[in-house]
Formats: structure tokens, sequence, C-alpha cells
């Protein structure tokens, strides 16, 4: 399950996979209705699937992420001290807009979806 986040994460980047087929809570919640329909074991492997691939996420190097503190804490390793402030605080910035506009994207990947197609 981690390998296919990952492939599907490194596809995205390279653009072998359409962003097109990226889903948010609209897109989740349709899945994980039509698990449960099949069956009590589909819905919790189901919501094992979605848990696994945010906690891959989550240790993506975006700095508002886990993946991002990781990434400061061995930048401090390798330079011997703590990153500026100024530079973290820019940086979180950063992260904080990745992370909207990526939500931004995935609802109007599901809307679209779920009303125009």
């Amino acid at each position: 399950v981690v390998d296919l986040t990952v492939v599907s994460i490194a596809k995205l980047i390279q653009g072998t996979l359409s962003v097109k087929t990226l889903g948010g809570p609209i897109m989740i919640a349709e899945m994980a209705g039509q698990q449960a329909r099949e069956g009590a074991a589909n819905f919790v492997y189901f919501i094992a699937l979605i848990s696994i691939n945010l906690a891959v996420l989550n240790f993506l190097p975006i700095p508002v992420l886990d993946g991002g503190h990781l990434l400061f804490f061995f930048i401090e390793a390798a330079i011997g001290k703590p990153v500026n402030t100024k530079i973290r605080e820019v940086a979180q910035q950063v992260g904080i807009f990745i992370l909207v506009i990526l939500m931004i994207f995935v609802f109007y990947n599901d809307i679209t979806r779920y009303f125009f197609s």
C-alpha cells in the first residue's frame, strides 16, 4: 500500500498520472459508501488504506507537515545549529500555501466530478 502511494505521487510529479484522479472529501465519502455497501471487511480495508495514505502524505517534506519538521531536524543536525526562525516562518507559510492550493484543487476535482460528469 505504501509503495502504491509513493509510486502514485511520483507519477503525479512526472505527469504520467493525471491530476484529475486526485480526490478530496467528497470522493472519499462516496467511495467509503460504496465499500460499506459491499461489506464491513471492504469498508475497514478502505479506511485502513486512507489512514496509510494520510500517514505517507504526512511525511512529505512540506514544512507544516511532520516530514517538513523532520527535514528541519536533519538540516539542524547537518549544520549544527537551528535553522533561522525567519526562514522557518517563511517555509511554514509556503507549506500552508501549498496545502491550501492542494485542498482547493481536490475540492474542485470533486465538485466537477460529482456535479458535471
